[in-house]
């Protein structure tokens, strides 16, 4: 991989988004680092892809509101297009659907899809000038079977799954290669009341996952030369969809 790639990273502070990063400052890349409000967590992460000697910028905004993107990417993007973006924002609120809130529904769908949109819309346009790229969703399992008391969580992460392949049909001959990550039962701060007792016996690797499980398939989605992956959904889930 050449020198000097940017990987921008929508919702990478902590989590599985904090081990991407990682990940690809390891592979060579600089970061740009998008999160919300939680500048502690930005900072932490930002000093350790630093003394791994790459460089690291920070974007504070709320990625469901369209016009705060724009204004945050659309000219950084148009002058230095970045090579890389994981869409990796998301957020849970769950609910029966026949006690979901509107307010509930409304959050999930506006950052975890709606999201997607603001932020493509905003960097697309200097990535296909650039004829060159790799996009990557971080979807879920949830997107693909469904979860009972997710049905607003699963038709986003759903939703995100239709949105790259048909992204994919889009711009696969301007080079730019999209894909997604679907994880399953990971180790999060997003999971950790989840009993695992009542998850492992669905899981045929009989463990939880990492995040660096996720991560190490998004650096190699990002950074390998030789690719003919594209518009794929790819599962990172131990078995658990098959």
């Amino acid at each position: 991989m050449s020198k000097n790639r940017i990987a921008l990273i929508v919702g990478g502070s902590r989590g599985i988004g904090k081990e991407i990063v990682l990940k690809l400052a390891s592979l060579g890349f600089d970061i740009w680092l998008t999160y919300r409000n939680n500048n502690n967590a930005a900072n932490a992460t930002k000093e350790e892809v630093e003394k791994m000697g790459r460089n690291c910028e920070l974007f504070a905004f709320d990625v469901s509101n369209h016009t705060d993107t724009k204004k945050a990417l659309s000219q950084k993007s148009d002058e230095t297009p970045p090579y890389a973006v994981v869409f990796n924002s998301g957020i849970t609120r769950d609910n029966l659907l026949m006690w979901t809130t509107e307010k509930e529904w409304t959050d999930v769908i506006s950052t975890n899809l709606n999201g997607f949109y603001n932020v493509m819309n905003s960097i697309l346009f200097p990535m296909l000038r650039e004829k060159r790229g790799r996009i990557i969703a971080i979807s879920s399992t949830a997107g693909e079977v469904g979860h009972a008391g997710q049905v607003n969580y699963s038709a986003s992460k759903a939703g995100l799954i239709g949105a790259c392949k048909a992204l994919a049909r889009e711009i696969g001959k301007k080079n730019i290669l999209v894909n997604v990550v679907s994880p399953g039962f990971i180790e999060t701060d997003m999971t950790k009341d989840i009993p695992q007792a009542k998850v492992l016996p669905l899981i045929p690797l009989n463990r939880v996952g990492t995040a660096q499980d996720v991560a190490s398939v998004v650096g190699f989605l990002c950074s390998e030369e030789n690719m003919y992956i594209h518009g794929q959904v790819i599962g990172v889930n131990g078995g658990l969809a098959i």
